[in-house]
């Protein structure tokens, strides 16, 4: 399997993994109604911040931007004069746009954590995609939304059918920190664990 190494499960972490954001643009986010729109965006948000945080490679990528909007400055504003790529072929599937994905190659990293809107379409293909490829794929469910409840459901679970692993927001990011001697930790608790989790910064030794 190709999350295994050495006969042993290989767990996420800061040096093995990148991030793929797609579509997190207003009118994306206007059709979205199987979940919380604040929720749904604070998950995103923080997943970038702790990339950012811990040095984790970050890939964005948008649709008709000149219709659905820029993708959101909570998170551009995170990677400043990092470029957000607008997809030259209007597809569903982010890594069908070659810069897109080339960006994504060039990191070297083997697995992937992907999360968009909508799940059932723009998510779902662009991490159908990497599974095609070889790469093991997460979502990251958390930051997802939907037209619908259904379409939400039913997207995710056709990618844990291909073999997508779900994970959400503070679970990635306790993967990427390993533990709490890390020296990034401090800061993850006051730019992201607080702003998603509040209660998570209690229990640490």
């Amino acid at each position: 399997m190709a999350n295994v190494k050495d006969g042993k499960l290989e767990l996420i972490s800061d040096k093995n993994s990148a991030l793929v954001l797609v579509d997190y643009q207003p009118a994306m986010f206007a059709g979205v109604a199987s979940g919380d729109k604040a929720l749904i965006r604070a998950a995103a948000t923080c997943a970038a911040k702790a990339a950012r945080i811990l040095g984790v490679p970050v890939v964005l990528s948008a649709i008709g931007p000149q219709r659905n909007g820029e993708f959101i400055a909570d998170i551009t504003g995170i990677f400043p004069g990092q470029t957000v790529f607008a997809r030259a072929v209007p597809s569903f599937d982010a890594f069908e746009d070659e810069p897109t994905y080339t960006a994504f190659k060039k990191t070297g990293r083997k697995k992937v954590i992907v999360s968009g809107l909508w799940t059932s379409m723009c998510f779902a293909y662009t991490a159908l995609h990497a599974i095609r490829d070889g790469y093991v794929v997460y979502g990251l469910m958390d930051a997802a939304g939907d037209s619908t409840s259904a379409a939400h459901e039913y997207g995710i679970q056709r990618m844990l059918q291909a073999g997508v692993i779900p994970i959400t927001v503070e679970s990635l990011v306790s993967e990427w920190m390993h533990d709490w001697g890390n020296p990034k930790s401090m800061e993850l608790v006051r730019e992201v664990y607080s702003k998603y989790g509040a209660q998570i910064g209690l229990g640490m030794p």
